[in-house]
């Protein structure tokens, strides 16, 4: 079987039948009801449905849609628990319906990853697949073939047309050959390269792929332009492409990400800023004269400058605000080596992430002597001001924090730092915070 019409509707009723099942077993006391198996049912289908969650692309694997997953069960979760709020039960346990509710995610969370695994065991089996040409040959060419050739997708890839004649094994012969060739062998999809084509050989293939039930799918001459965060965009019938879109500019991301600085933050200011700073600041003062914090000018999200805050670890100089740290630093006094060592001095910054200027994670800030200079010098340094800087990030758990002693060290800082950006979740921000607490204890080589 090539495709299946009913893979979509397979999964919704195994959806709800985990949902009603684990209500039934679990909550049969109040899920014996009309109205409630009516409302669970209906609010489902009325989530999925609005996040799109059911359609799925043939290139689509378990993790692609994570956090459309976590939203799903975000939003489910309160309406779940917002139908309690209207019943005159005062006996129900929200500690329990918590627990109801895990366990449903969780039954739902094992069989989207079984279903992808079945699928892509089905795949390599030779179920679910469909028959792919291409027509014209560029430098897409190689790249898009090794998307063709993993098998798990379920495309068969049949071979290339040009007007130039190859002796690749895969070359099936000029462009004009293809139309009969498609009918022959029951291809379903042609990608084509708009670079190798003109308008008429487009406007005359995208007749015949109506006319003949195929898809006919476009790949733009991209003239190295385009990126891993670039999106399409459409403006009423013209496609615009959008060269960054970030994970981190949805709605729900910015409210996930910012709900996690706020309760971070907020647990570390209590717990540990709270007895720290006044034994901190009886530390500091007895070393050096001074101030017990430091304040540097950087530059955020954006290029916006704000106050920096750490605790002073350094005797007060002049040139606080143009020179880093470096190894065997005399400005830094014996309780600041202690600090820096352990990343104590960073802990006021949690200050800056409750009111907004900072997140827990992000591209380090740099002072703005140092900004002035990268921009000019190292290339795409400033895509790291597109989301707000962070006390720590996935650069400095991979090695590159403190000092640059050479060029490599900021231009392998920005490619992580953009790397997070364009990969962002919330389940890489814990992993980094865990990595960055690990590392606190473990000792940095760097941390000086």
């Amino acid at each position: 079987m090539k495709k299946s019409a009913f893979i979509i509707p397979i999964s919704i009723a195994i959806h709800l039948i985990i949902l009603n099942g684990t209500l039934l077993m679990l909550t049969s006391e109040t899920y014996l009801d009309t109205f409630h198996i009516f409302y669970y049912n209906i609010v489902w289908l009325l989530i999925t449905y609005s996040l799109n969650f059911y359609p799925t692309a043939r290139k689509e694997k378990f993790m692609h849609n994570f956090i459309k997953m976590v939203e799903l069960y975000i939003i489910f979760g309160l309406s779940y628990f917002a139908l309690f709020s209207f019943e005159k039960n005062q006996g129900i346990s929200p500690r329990f319906q918590l627990y109801v509710l895990c366990v449903i995610f969780t039954f739902l969370t094992l069989y989207r990853w079984m279903f992808y695994w079945l699928r892509s065991k089905y795949r390599l089996g030779g179920g679910n697949y469909v028959n792919v040409i291409v027509i014209g040959r560029d430098k897409n060419l190689k790249k898009i073939r090794k998307v063709f050739e993993e098998p798990e997708l379920g495309y068969r890839y049949k071979g290339y047309f040009d007007h130039n004649y190859s002796s690749s094994p895969t070359y099936l012969g000029p462009i004009e050959a293809c139309y009969e060739y498609v009918l022959k062998n029951m291809v379903d999809e042609i990608y084509c390269m708009v670079s190798k084509l003109s308008h008429d050989e487009i406007k005359q293939l995208m007749k015949f792929a109506d006319n003949s039930l195929i898809k006919l799918k476009i790949i733009p001459d991209n003239k190295e332009i385009f990126t891993h965060a670039m999106t399409i965009e459409l403006y009423d019938t013209i496609p615009v492409l959008n060269m960054r879109k970030l994970p981190m500019e949805t709605e729900f991301a910015l409210l996930a990400k910012r709900t996690f600085d706020i309760l971070f933050s907020s647990l570390v200011l209590i717990f540990i800023l709270s007895w720290l700073t006044p034994l901190l600041y009886v530390l500091i003062k007895m070393e050096s004269p001074g101030p017990l914090f430091f304040k540097q000018e950087r530059n955020g999200v954006k290029r916006r400058v704000f106050w920096c805050h750490k605790f002073r670890s350094m005797t007060t100089s002049s040139n606080a605000h143009t020179s880093m740290a470096i190894r065997n630093d005399i400005r830094i006094t014996r309780i600041g080596k202690f600090m820096r060592k352990t990343s104590i001095d960073e802990l006021p910054q949690f200050i800056d992430v409750f009111f907004g200027d900072m997140s827990v994670v992000g591209p380090r800030p740099h002072m703005k002597y140092h900004t002035s200079q990268y921009e000019s010098s190292v290339d795409k340094y400033l895509v790291r001001h597109f989301v707000k800087p962070g006390i720590t990030g996935l650069a400095q758990i991979k090695g590159y924090r403190g000092e640059i002693m050479r060029k490599a060290d900021i231009i392998n800082r920005v490619r992580f730092d953009i790397f997070y950006i364009e990969k962002w979740s919330l389940l890489l921000d814990i992993r980094i915070v865990f990595q960055t607490v690990v590392n606190a204890f473990r000792g940095d080589d760097k941390a000086y």
